[in-house]
């Protein structure tokens, strides 16, 4: 009887250890994350366009569930002119999460630059939807406008 409560006792202790190493654990990656992050927008606002890279990069090497970085990133490399990479980042945050209203439309905007007018529509389109879905009127009807120039210009 004294033995199995010392066992019980045991097992006991070694589950606490356990759980708070793997807290200590998360807090640390969680922490990392964010002073990542945090330099990333730094950097981008310096216009330190390598180190934004490097630390958002950082930020998706420690959590690739991150899609907020993940179109952050796109961004700065579809301004830096790596369209092809932005792409890539963006269709994979659509593959993710396809309610991700904001990856459609900036997918549309880099299909829109190598001048694939229908491919841009349809993730126009998508955006919108998803947009008026999520209570976001106003963005949406920002979409409809770009909808229709896109449509004009192709006329």
């Amino acid at each position: 009887m004294l033995e199995d409560l010392q066992i019980t006792n045991i097992f006991a202790i070694g589950l606490v250890v356990v759980s708070i190493s793997l807290l200590g654990y998360f807090s640390v990656k969680t922490l990392i994350t964010s002073n990542s992050f945090q330099q990333g927008i730094k950097l981008y606002q310096a216009k330190d366009y390598q180190g934004a890279e490097a630390a958002f990069r950082k930020v998706i090497a420690i959590n690739s569930t991150n899609d907020v970085v993940r179109l952050l990133l796109g961004d700065l490399l579809n301004n830096q002119g790596k369209t092809d990479e932005a792409k890539e980042l963006f269709t994979q945050v659509i593959n993710r999460s396809p309610k991700n209203a904001d990856a459609y439309l900036r997918l549309a905007n880099i299909l829109l630059l190598q001048e694939k007018q229908e491919e841009a529509l349809k993730n126009l389109e998508q955006s919108k939807a998803l947009f008026q879905k999520q209570r976001q009127p106003e963005k949406a009807q920002t979409i409809a406008k770009i909808i229709q120039q896109v449509t004009t210009k192709t006329k």
